[in-house]
Parts: C-alpha cells; structure tokens; sequence
C-alpha cells in the first residue's frame, strides 16, 4: 500500500532513478548519456517532478561541476611540467628490487598525490613504471597495481579538491544546511586517518590477499593465450603472394588473416635460401628437400628431420637480414621470405593452402619473435582511458593500423578474452588490447592519451638520460607556485574555491604553463556531463518528498538502533551503492536522504552529510566502483572477485573508522 505522503510526483522521479540506476549498471549506454537523457526526461515531466527547464540544466551551472572542469585543467598543468614523471623515475629506482619496499613506494607516493591532483592521470603515468617494477623485483604486477588504484582513491579523502564528490557534496551543504561551504582542509584531519588505516592495509593483509594473476616474466604471446593464433610461414616460388606487397596480399586473401612481419635473409645469402628452402609436394604429403647435392639429407635421414632442420634454419635471421613492419612497409615479398600472421587456426590453415605457402609447424611465435628482430615492432599492452576517442568506436573504424601502423591481436575485457572477429568489437574504458606497435605510435598515444602503453618503462629509463625521459619544463616553479596559490587562497578564505580555481587555470595560461588547447583537452567531459544530469536529479528528490519518504523508512528501521549505528549503516549503504553506480550518482542521492534522516533523530545534519562524503569517495569493492579500478583491471589480469576480497575488507575497516572519526571530532 503506497503511503499518503507518497505523491505521484515522488512515484515519477523514484521510477526515472530505477531506469538511471539500471542504466548505470548495465553501461547499455554511456553514463553520460543516461545523464543527458536524466535532464530531458526531468524537463519533460516537470508538472509531476517540480523540475523545469532552468533547473534541469542548473547542473551545467553548479559550483561544484564548474570547479571539477578547473581542477581538470589545474592537473593538465601540474602533470605538463614533468614532475609526476619524475617522482615516477625515482620511484623506480629507490626500490632496489624489493617486494616490501616496490608496494610501500607505490602506496606511500601516490596516496598524498592524489589529494591535490586529479588521481586518473597519476594512476596513468605510474601504471606503466609499476608494471615494470614488477618485473626487476621478480614479483606480479597484479600484486602492485591493485594497491596503486586504491591508494589513489585513498589520497582523494585528503583535501577538499581530492575528487570530484567532495566538492559536490560542499555544494550540498550550502543549499541544504544553510551553512559555508566546507573548507579546503576541514576534513583533512580525518582524511589522514583514512589514508593511514588504508596503506597500512594494504601494506599487511591486503598485500597477502591481492592474487598474483600475471605470472612474473609471462611472455605476452602465453599471457594472450595466443599460440594457436600466430604462426610463421615461408614463401615458396610459387606461393601466390611473391611480387606482392602485404596490402595487396590481405586485400585479396579470403581468409581473416594479418600479416604482422616479414623477415628477410641478407642479401649473400638469399639466393642461396631462396634455392634451399624449396618444399615440395609427393602424393599430397609435403617433403622438405635440399636441392644442392652436398647439403642432401644424409642417408637414413627422415623426410621429416630435414624438415625440422629446414624449418630450424628458415626461422632464424642472419646478422645481415632485414624485418619489416608489415603493416608500415611497401616492400614486396620474394620467394624465401618469412611471414609471422595472425588469426584463429582455421583461418590460418586457409590461408597457408590458398596462398601456397608452407607453414613452420615447429616454429613458435613468442614475444621475443618481436623483440629481436631488426625491425621497430614491439608488442605491448595498452589500456583504453575512459577519454580515449577510441572508446565506444568498432576497432575496425579506428584506422589504428593505418594510421598509426599498429595491430591489435587480441583484447582482455574483464575476465573474456576476445581474440578473433576484432575489427566488430567496440573498444570500451578499462579494455585492455595487446597490440603490436612501435616507439613512434607509443609517444603519440601517450601524448594524445587515446591508448595507456604498458611498455618496458624502466629499461627506457636505465638507457636513457633521465632529462630525456622525465624533462622538467622551465616553467615548473611557476606552475607550482600558481597551485599552492589556489590551494591557500581557498584554505584561507580569501577565495571561494571556484574563483580560485578558475584564478589560476588563467595564470597557468598566460604565463605559457598550460596552452588553450591542452586546457580543453585535459577536461573529462564526460564526467561533467554526468555531474550536470544528476544533480537536478536530487533537486527532484527534494522537491517531489522523496528523499523524506526514504529518510523516514529508514528512521523507523533504525528505532531500536543507537545513533552511531544509524551513522554506521549510512556509512556501508552508500559505499555499496557507489560500487555499483558512479560515486557522483550516489552522492547526489543519498546526501539529501541523510540530510532528512539526521534532522528526524535530531542529529547533527553535516555528520551524517560527511558520512556520506567519506563512503562515496572510497569504493574498492568492484572495477567499476572508481575509475582508476578499471585502469588496472586489465594490466593487472584481475577477476572480479578480486576487488571483493581485497577491497571489501578495507571497505568495511574505513567504514567504522570514518563513523568513529566523524562522531569524535564533529559529534552526532
């Protein structure tokens, strides 16, 4: 039976968050677009949900939403001056091959960054170094990039600027509680504790629950699960591509088969070759014969051993041959040449008898297959950042091959592992692809960040000069010194957070620290979106007298309950529903419902306001939960299970210690 003060007003908009909540979770569509539709329909229906076109869109206009697009910019500039980088070399060099000592740079490093820059584009520049981290001190990486994505999250709850929910929810104590907006430090008493609680976590019982899913030192062909799909073949005389180049040759193939390689013989040798590597064909049995008569097999020899030898042979490249990219060269094949192609096995087998070519049965296609060939090819892991221009599109229109003279063999989505049809797959945020590329793809991917490259960071390091690698720009102390201007204007109440925010997105500009361009480019606008269609949202849960039903429920199961118990039960609520939608999406409902649920006990309203605030901003318990989970989804191989052992626990443990910490220091 529907309660009197349920009005059709509050059945409305309650239906319109069951379909967001749905669409949140399934992602049929991006979240952003959910908001936009959230907006639309409010405007729609504004007669029922008290929501009219100037407040459906005064989310484009709220504080908080036009603060976040300032301190995306902020961040752009800090991370332009090349000191993240450079605190990331020095972290890849003080750990001296140490499993404890790898994990507590990680943690300790990245956790106080976060609290003052954007914590995406720390977990991107620090995936990469903490991947090959791993790697020198002989650990997994999955034991490393769970703990850096948390540990990210944690430094969030150091400052006001930390993420975007806290500034949301300092709006929210303006238009709610009447009150001034939350200062930059004010809760940082707490946050600290937080961060602490939580390394120290990390550092003991989550360091022996985070599985080791990457093997240590896994060859990326075996990590891909990709033997059956790469194979080596050798052109013969009459093999039908010899006088073709490769696009000719996969344009007129039937067979759904890429050529990633071709290697070549050196020239004093590749007649030679060319005349020995010959296979011919008995009575539909292939047999491998040397033609010149002192190379013959020997007497008793096996067909089938001189193949072996032959294939042996044929594998190998002299000092003096060649590797062309083949998706980068023009060059046109010969008889002799050797061919490293991708695609399922029968799509192999296709091509090796409609081309004419001879497969090397024996000949197994590694990642050193790739590494030591005199070409510029590598393989590589990269994930897809939710700001890709990749995301969303079918890797088939990405033109990354033809553009960028990458191939992506197989992609890992979570726990499915996509390996053939690729070109139909539509590349989503967290997506993690092994692609075969070069140096010059990398830095333009990691320029444009369209693609996160897992590549062999500290090699790179180790060779190189660490003003090559990590540049510090001339304008660094400028660019600082604008940073902790904004953060002490706002600390210290000369600006409001927003004027000074925006205060020095304008001197980082005209003092050449940060272009326009990079300015506009460094926003997540699909973030600000998302924040614009679901605050009139809570604008209509208060209008209509839903947040009020729902606080009253909940006050009337929370009788017989002592108030630090209510605050404890709001505290696990909410970071469980920010698991499963966006933290954003959780804080604009939820605040108003405590909000409600505080003044019916007659406790404090910015207690149960800050409870909130603390639970949305740390939800480790699913890859969805932040975006930095999804980040290291992939590189680290995690199942999803993996973030409920380790992040539930360190949910629950931060979810008694905020309770703890706010009824001590704010009171109920």
């Amino acid at each position: 039976m529907i309660p009197a003060e349920l009005s059709t007003g509050a059945l409305v908009v309650f239906g319109l968050i069951a379909v967001a909540l749905v669409l949140f979770v399934t992602e049929a569509i991006p979240t952003d677009v959910t908001a936009i539709g959230i907006i639309v329909s409010l405007a729609a229906l504004e007669p029922m949900t008290g929501v009219g076109p100037r407040a459906a869109i005064s989310g484009f206009a709220n504080t908080a939403t036009v603060t976040i697009v300032a301190m995306y910019m902020l961040s752009a500039a800090i991370q332009g001056t090349g000191v993240v980088q450079r605190l990331g070399v020095y972290l890849a060099t003080i750990t001296n091959g140490s499993e404890k000592r790898a994990l507590l740079a990680t943690i300790c490093t990245t956790g106080p960054l976060a609290g003052f820059i954007n914590n995406t584009p720390i977990v991107a520049i620090f995936v990469p170094m903490i991947t090959d981290l791993a790697e020198k001190t002989g650990i997994s990486p999955s034991k490393l990039l769970l703990p850096l994505s948390y540990a990210a999250i944690l430094g969030g709850t150091l400052t006001l600027i930390g993420t975007s929910t806290n500034l949301l929810a300092s709006e929210f104590a303006v238009e709610l509680l009447g009150r001034e907006p939350i200062g930059m430090f004010e809760f940082s008493a707490l946050g600290v504790v937080i961060l602490l609680v939580g390394l120290a976590y990390l550092a003991t019982v989550g360091r022996w629950l985070t599985p080791a899913r990457i093997p240590v030192d896994a060859d990326l062909v075996e990590e891909f699960e990709l033997e059956d799909h790469l194979a080596t073949v050798r052109v013969r005389a009459d093999s039908a591509p010899v006088g073709r180049t490769v696009d000719d040759l996969e344009a007129r193939a039937d067979a759904d088969v890429r050529v990633l390689q071709l290697r070549r013989a050196g020239d004093g040798s590749d007649g030679e070759t060319a005349s020995a590597d010959r296979v011919l064909e008995y009575d539909g049995e292939r047999e491998a014969t040397l033609e010149a008569g002192p190379e013959a097999s020997p007497p008793g020899q096996r067909s089938g051993d001189s193949r072996t030898r032959l294939e042996a042979d044929a594998a190998s490249i002299p000092a003096d041959g060649e590797s062309f990219v083949a998706a980068a060269t023009d060059e046109r094949i010969r008889e002799g040449d050797l061919l490293t192609v991708h695609g399922s096995l029968q799509a192999i087998n296709r091509f090796v008898e409609a081309q004419r070519v001879h497969q090397l049965a024996r000949e197994s296609v590694t990642e050193e297959t790739f590494e030591e060939a005199p070409s510029e090819d590598v393989l590589v892991k990269a994930v897809v950042p939710e700001s890709s221009a990749f995301a969303g599109e079918r890797l088939g229109e990405t033109a990354l091959r033809e553009f960028f003279g990458t191939t992506v063999l197989a992609i890992r989505r979570g726990g499915d592992l996509l390996r053939t049809d690729l070109a139909a797959v539509r590349l989503a945020p967290g997506d993690l692809l092994l692609v075969q590329t070069s140096d010059d793809a990398i830095a333009h991917f990691t320029a444009s960040n369209d693609l996160l490259v897992v590549d062999d960071a500290v090699n790179r390091l180790a060779d190189a000069d660490l003003e090559d690698v990590a540049p510090l720009s001339p304008k660094t102390p400028i660019a600082i010194g604008i940073m902790a201007g904004v953060i002490g204007a706002a600390a210290l109440g000369l600006l409001s957070i927003v004027i000074a925010a925006f205060a020095g997105v304008f001197l980082m500009v005209v003092s050449g620290c940060l272009s326009i361009d990079d300015a506009y480019d460094a926003v997540s606008w699909n973030v600000v979106f998302l924040l614009a269609g679901v605050i009139p949202l809570g604008i209509a849960l208060e209008a209509t007298g839903g947040s009020a039903v729902i606080a009253t429920g909940l006050v009337s199961a929370a009788t017989y309950l002592p108030l630090v118990a209510v605050l404890l039960l709001f505290t696990v609520v909410t970071g469980l529903l920010a698991n499963v939608i966006t933290p954003v999406a959780t804080v604009v409902l939820m605040i108003p419902i405590a909000v409600d649920a505080a003044t019916s006990l007659g406790a404090a309203p910015f207690s149960f306001l800050l409870a909130v605030l603390f639970a949305s901003a740390t939800s480790f318990m699913t890859p969805v939960g932040y975006q930095t989970n999804l980040m290291v989804y992939g590189p680290g191989g995690y199942e999803f299970t993996d973030f409920l052992r380790v992040g539930g626990p360190l949910q629950l443990l931060l979810a008694v210690v905020t309770t703890v910490g706010i009824t001590l220091i704010w009171g109920l």
